[in-house]
Order: C-alpha cells, then structure tokens, then sequence
C-alpha cells in the first residue's frame, strides 16, 4: 500500500547547542545546571523526486531520561554518541510513507536493534529505553516537518486518510497473549476499536491559540526573601515565585517534591499552596521525581493535607508520576492514589502499551511529551482517550524549537488544563532568536502562551525568519 504523497530520508544533520541554566533545577536525587539540546535537519523525498527540509529539536536532559550513579558527562557523552548512530540509522532508513509510518516502523526496528548493540557493548550499566526514545524524537520530529513542508500544508492536515496508507488499528493492536491476560473490565480488542480511525477523531474540534501556562516550582526554588542567599542572578528576570505569578499572571504551578522525604514535601507543598492562594493562583500539581515507593506514602499526604488545608487539597488538580518509571518491572497498584486524585503517567508513558498497563495498575491520566518522538504521543494520546484517560503535555524544559511541536500537541489533543512550560525560567535568553518570531511562546502573559504566531507548512516554526546562527553540524549523513 502506497499513496503519491510518501517520503523517504534522504539526509539527516546534527547539531549538539548547549545551554546554561539561570538558576539550577532538581531532578530527583540530581540537579540540572546545563544541558545540550540536540537540533536536527531531515532531508526528505518525495515520489516525483522533490525535496524539502524539516526541523525537530529536543533536550538531553540527562538526569531525567537517565538517572543513576553513572557521572554526568559519562551518560551525556553516550547519549551524545547515540544521537550520531541514530542520524546515520536515519539517513539510510529505506522506507516510505508518511511519517507515522516511517516513524513508527523505524522505533520498532532499527531504533530497539541499535539500543540493543549500544547495551551488548557497554560495561557500565545499560542506556535505557527512555534515552533512546529522546535521542531519536529529534529525528522523528524532524521527519514530521520536512513531511507538511514537502507538501505545503500544516502537518496537523495529514493524519488523516488522504495521506496516511494505514488507519490507527495498524499500530493499536493488541496480541492474544496481552488479551488474555487483562482482566475483564479492561479486555478492549484495540484493532477493531480503531478500524477505520486517525489521529484527528481524537482531536480537539477547534484547537484553541491561547493555552494556560503551568509554572514549575523547583526543589530549589526560593519562595520567601529570607531564603535568598545573594548568589540569585541579577538578570531582570523574577527570582521568588510571588514575583513570577505577578510578572505572568500565573494560575497554574507544578510543585516538585522529593517522594522520600513526607515532612518536607508536605511542608512545601502547605508553603507554596499559601503563596498560590494569597496571589490568586487556580490551580496546582505535584511531581514526586519517580522516589515514591508505596501508594501510602502520597496517600498520606494527599489525607493530611484535606483535613489541615482543604482549599490546598482542592487546588490539587492532578497528582503526576510518583512511582518507579520502569512500569513493567514496578506493577504498582495505585487505585488508592487516584481515587483521591487524578494520576497521571509521565516517565512511565514510553508507548500507548504501557498506558494500557498503567490503566490496569489504576493511572487515570497520561502526560505526553514529544521527546518522545510526535509519532509515539499521537498513538498513546490515541489509546489513551479512546479508553478515557485524561491528558496533559508535560515540559521537558524545551527551549528554541522544541517548544513549538511541544505547545501545538497539546493545542491539538486536548488537556486537562494548559501545557506546561518553564524554558523561560531555567535559561531564558537561550530562545530569543524564536521569541522575536514567536513573543507570545516564550514570554508567559495573563497566565497563558499564545500559539496565533505558527503559521505556514510543517509545525509552523517559520524558521527562515529566526537570525539563528548555527555553527558547523557536527555529522552529515545522506542515503
């Protein structure tokens, strides 16, 4: 099966921009001070021979796509490595079709192959899944913009029949051994639930231009003058979190806490809750970091938290990721959580497979990332509504370019409120050249981002009008 509109890669180019944070940001056990954000260009083909370039970008955040006792350098370096395996891997991937396709069959083949040699030879413990889906989400990206660009048209207009070869029962299918083994109220034969479905019947019907924008309160963050110790950055830029919601008229805050401390995270989130109420801020969320171990540890919180401050607990709006992300190797009841809250999947949500696991387990929600790859979180965002799961878009702390294909998926898919965006608290300045295309992206106003900017082919990044200035890529692949 096969329609005139396909492509293929052709070429793919790498370039490793790294950024320095203002202020540092705890990710778990580890704290992010710098990072490198991996930008790509993918050339494709079209079946009359013509080309067009694309744009993905994405940020290794080491500490999150791979916590360990490894130093930092060793796993950045490698994922580093990873990315120019994966661009070469790209280049010569021959196949065609559209970008869903190509994407797809490229994670389940080459990608998984390539992880497994990387792992075969390393003899300090192996890269994981997660990394890898990172490493490549640039690439994947990428593919989807060359896609709309080769075509002339938003690459939100193509996830339909008249360019895709196959509908989304092709890829949400669901193996006998997986059917037999889900318990009865969860026994969805996915092939015949999407025959006949793309990704737009699970569109919102008129995305909206202007989203609610959640601000990220770090582990390290001041709120409170006498935390100050004088080493804030001077920078015209808010330190104390009272000074962000004003600066933005912010309504939203997602609140980090340790998961292995309980006095300490009830006691920040009771502190940033009092802030939020005293300044007008709607709504809140909690981010345990992946520590927490048992479902008490955040039911207790959540249960002392309603009796000693019930408007706190009711601002909560969703409870995000306290559990182990290895989901299949952690199985995790957590029907206790969410019946007290909302819980969404985050780390966890590699694939629309281990939402359907996590919906078992009793996750009601699923964040979305596109450093994920956009082909993997349009399927799981897929799956995930089709069975009512909520969903959010979660930050990977995206500057530049990845904040676009970032705001526009949850524009597209539908949230439980907003997305969340924080580049312009960690390293600000490091958007500008996109900023001065896009000001309503990366400057937050009346609590919210506006989208009225993308416009034009792809994801709409109007990159030929950023005075961005690259240096030399460091690899070239072609065909």
């Amino acid at each position: 099966m096969s329609k005139p509109t396909d492509v293929k890669v052709v070429g793919t180019s790498v370039w490793f921009l790294p950024v320095e944070t203002r202020v540092p940001l705890k990710f778990g056990a580890e704290t992010l001070t710098h990072l490198t954000c991996v930008r790509v260009r993918v050339t494709v083909a079209g079946r009359d021979g013509r080309t067009a370039e694309g744009w993905g970008e994405t940020p290794l955040s080491v500490q999150w796509v791979w916590p360990g006792s490894l130093s930092y350098e060793a796993r950045e370096d490698a994922l580093k490595r990873f990315c120019l395996t994966l661009a070469q891997a790209w280049a010569r991937f021959d196949a065609w079709g559209h970008p869903m396709e190509i994407g797809h069959d490229f994670q389940t083949g080459p990608l998984t192959e390539l992880l497994r040699e990387v792992n075969a030879a390393r003899e300090t413990g192996p890269m994981p899944w997660l990394a890898a889906l990172v490493c490549s989400s640039p690439f994947d990206i990428a593919l989807h913009d060359a896609y709309g660009q080769l075509h002339g048209i938003d690459v939100y207009q193509t996830y339909n029949a008249d360019f895709m070869n196959h509908d989304l029962a092709h890829y949400l299918t669901v193996d006998e051994d997986s059917q037999l083994a889900a318990s009865p109220p969860h026994r969805v034969n996915a092939s015949s639930s999407f025959q006949g479905k793309y990704p737009p019947d699970f569109f919102v019907p008129s995305p909206p231009q202007r989203l609610l924008a959640w601000h990220l309160v770090g582990g390290l963050d001041p709120l409170h003058e006498s935390e100050l110790t004088g080493s804030e950055p001077d920078d015209g830029y808010p330190v104390l979190l009272a000074d962000w919601i004003r600066r933005d008229g912010l309504k939203c805050l997602k609140i980090k806490l340790r998961g292995n401390d309980a006095a300490w995270d009830y006691d920040r989130l009771v502190a940033v809750g009092r802030i939020a109420i005293e300044h007008g801020v709607d709504w809140l969320t909690t981010d345990f970091n992946c520590m927490v171990r048992e479902p008490a540890y955040v039911n207790d919180i959540l249960d002392r938290l309603m009796r000693e401050h019930p408007r706190i607990y009711g601002m909560i709006l969703y409870v995000e990721q306290p559990f182990p992300y290895e989901l299949e190797a952690n199985r995790i009841d957590v029907h206790s959580v969410s019946a007290r809250k909302p819980l969404f999947m985050d780390e966890s949500a590699h694939d629309w497979r281990l939402v359907r696991l996590g919906r078992q387990l009793g996750w009601t929600g699923v964040a979305l990332k596109t450093c994920k790859t956009q082909t993997g979180a349009l399927l799981s965002a897929c799956w995930a509504k089709a069975h009512g799961m909520t969903l959010m878009v979660q930050d990977l702390t995206n500057p530049m370019l990845a904040q676009i294909p970032h705001v526009r998926l949850a524009a597209q898919v539908g949230t439980i409120a907003g997305v969340e965006t924080n580049a312009t608290q960690f390293y600000p300045d490091a958007s500008a050249a996109e900023e001065r295309v896009h000001p309503g992206l990366y400057r937050r106003r009346e609590g919210c981002v506006d989208l009225s900017s993308i416009r034009g082919p792809g994801f709409g990044y109007r990159v030929a009008e950023m005075a961005r200035s690259l240096p030399a890529p460091a690899a070239v692949f072609l065909a």
